[in-house]
């Protein structure tokens, strides 16, 4: 009884060794890319509250204003309605803008979606996959495209109306 007790205990131990020696790793000496100015925009294919898919290489050709955000997020909350007041004025012009929820769940975000009359395409990006492979580690994270698909600048952290306005005529085309 008591071999098998140290045995049990013995695996138990090595499980979890393994398993901080994994995290150890990944978390410092495998690299982590960010999408940087100057880099192509990684194309990805997401699904907006209507069940309409949205590429994003399908906006090539318009400024695309790609901004990952989150309903419990206050600088989120802040910039949402001067960002549906931007886009008022500048989808005419050939600007977009794309938010992408991250991970939470289709209630939360259509009651966020609906307190703050949304009009611009939302989007939840379920299992933080495109958050991933932005590398994006705090909220929000607004993301300027040209109509390129070239990320022209990364802005991470609340924007007030004013910077909005300007990015926004940063990547009209």
């Amino acid at each position: 009884m008591k071999k098998r007790r140290l045995l049990i205990r013995t695996t138990i131990l090595a499980v979890l060794l393994i398993a901080l020696c994994y995290t150890l790793y990944a978390n410092f000496f495998t690299s982590k890319e960010t999408v940087a100015a100057g880099k192509k925009a990684p194309d990805f294919v997401l699904q907006d509250l209507q069940g309409e898919k949205h590429r994003l290489s399908d906006y090539r050709g318009r400024g695309v204003f790609l901004n990952f955000w989150g309903t419990y997020c206050k600088p989120c909350e802040r910039e949402m309605p001067a960002m549906q007041r931007q886009y008022e004025k500048y989808k005419e012009q050939g600007v977009d803008i794309l938010a992408v929820n991250v991970d939470e769940t289709n209630f939360a975000v259509r009651q966020f979606v609906k307190e703050y009359g949304l009009t611009f395409p939302v989007m939840i990006d379920k299992g933080s996959q495109v958050q991933n492979v932005y590398g994006i580690d705090q909220l929000p994270a607004t993301y300027l495209i040209d109509k390129n698909g070239t990320v022209v600048d990364v802005f991470l952290g609340g924007l007030d109306e004013s910077k909005i306005k300007e990015y926004m005529d940063e990547i009209k085309p």
